[in-house]
């Protein structure tokens, strides 16, 4: 137990001392009085930060929430709008005073900043996921610090994906950040809820998502923010298998990024994974949007998982859905999706090799790709 707890802590210690590229994400309640106006000191004092890790020599990366926030203050509402077209409406009025106020706090103190506006399919298009990925990259080399926002102003899908907590942990996985913060009105992950039982402990350390820990999120009481803890626990997954730890904590403590690289705990640490799986098995897994299905039969299933194999004819035993070559498909074992992957196949070829073995690829199709339907450079586990 003495040489566990000895090993925990110096997985931990490693974590903050090999930081060099950091995501830090801010909801509304971070950022907006209880009103819902904008807070200038909050803002303030989180530029100062962000800005002193600069200093530092770390790479930042800001995930901001609050523009449909900003829009209702200047318009002199008391609530956040139910209907979609006055959601739209005011993200598109309070995204300009947002980036205002983050250009002329981080201004005061000599850094740029750069605005960038990212989709559902912006994320989803492998394409578009790598102009954003050489985009950022190219912004941080710079010395610039982007700020991103998600388009609240586009489209219902953008805006029901929108929380920014699965947003910030998709980007921390696009550019191979050392650390994603979300910083939110809570302190951490705790065993209850801490507003409705005084008896609730904070959880420090979370070593992996299990059920009980997926038990414990709560819903949000922020009248202007639209996540709540399940989006955090739901943000920790993915960064775990992108191989990024991560941070929940408290944006209105003083000084609470500083204390979190200086390695110290005042929210919940997530650990993650021991490697790193990469940006282009993180899209797939994460990020892409799947154009079709496959089922798998008992070997290949086990294949897959305990051996790292790549998908064979085979072992697939149905196809739905219309879908080409170089499409993003989801397979399924007998507990539900498993993975997915890049296919070498379409549909309609691949009806007729199915449950075919490699060799007999040519013969039923009069050509041959690939002997894999889907090689394992190209194919992520979902777990």
């Amino acid at each position: 137990m003495i040489e566990k707890v000895i090993g925990m802590e110096d997985k931990v210690s490693a974590i903050y001392t090999g930081v060099r590229r950091v995501v830090v994400k801010v909801g509304t309640s971070t950022l907006t009085h209880t009103s819902g106006n904008l807070s200038l000191l909050k803002m303030e004092h989180l530029t100062r930060e962000l800005t002193d890790l600069k200093h530092k020599g770390l790479e930042v990366i800001l995930v901001t929430s609050g523009a449909v926030g900003a829009g209702v203050s200047k318009m002199g509402w008391t609530e956040k709008p139910k209907r979609m077209a006055e959601k739209q409406a005011m993200a598109a009025i309070g995204q300009g005073i947002l980036m205002h106020m983050y250009e002329k706090l981080f201004g005061e103190y000599g850094e740029t900043v750069a605005q960038v506006l990212l989709t559902k399919e912006d994320i989803q298009n492998r394409e578009r996921y790598l102009n954003a990925r050489n985009t950022l990259l190219t912004l941080l080399g710079l010395g610039v610090v982007p700020i991103i926002n998600e388009n609240d102003t586009v489209g219902i899908e953008e805006i029901r994906f929108g929380e920014n907590d699965t947003l910030a942990a998709l980007v921390a996985g696009l550019v191979d950040a050392d650390l994603l913060i979300l910083l939110s009105d809570i302190d951490g992950l705790y065993t209850a809820d801490p507003r409705k039982d005084p008896q609730a402990v904070k959880i420090d350390l979370v070593e992996e998502i299990t059920p009980e820990v997926e038990r414990l999120a709560g819903a949000s009481t922020s009248i202007m923010a639209c996540g709540g803890m399940i989006t955090k626990i739901q943000a920790a997954k993915i960064a775990y298998r992108y191989g990024v730890p991560m941070v929940l904590a408290n944006g209105a403590t003083h000084g609470v990024i500083r204390d979190i690289i200086a390695g110290h705990n005042p929210g919940t640490l997530f650990l993650s994974r021991d490697h790193r799986i990469g940006s282009k098995k993180g899209w797939i897994a994460f990020a892409s949007k799947p154009q079709g299905t496959l089922w798998l039969d008992s070997g290949a299933e086990k294949a897959i998982i305990e051996k790292g194999k790549s998908l064979l004819p085979s072992g697939i035993i149905k196809v739905k859905g219309n879908f080409e070559r170089g499409a993003v498909v989801s397979i399924m074992g007998g507990s539900g999706e498993i993975a997915r992957g890049i296919i070498n196949y379409g549909s309609e070829d691949l009806e007729k090799i199915k449950g075919c073995q490699s060799k007999q690829i040519s013969e039923v199709l009069g050509y041959k790709e690939d002997d894999e339907i889907i090689h394992r450079d190209n194919l992520t586990l979902r777990f």
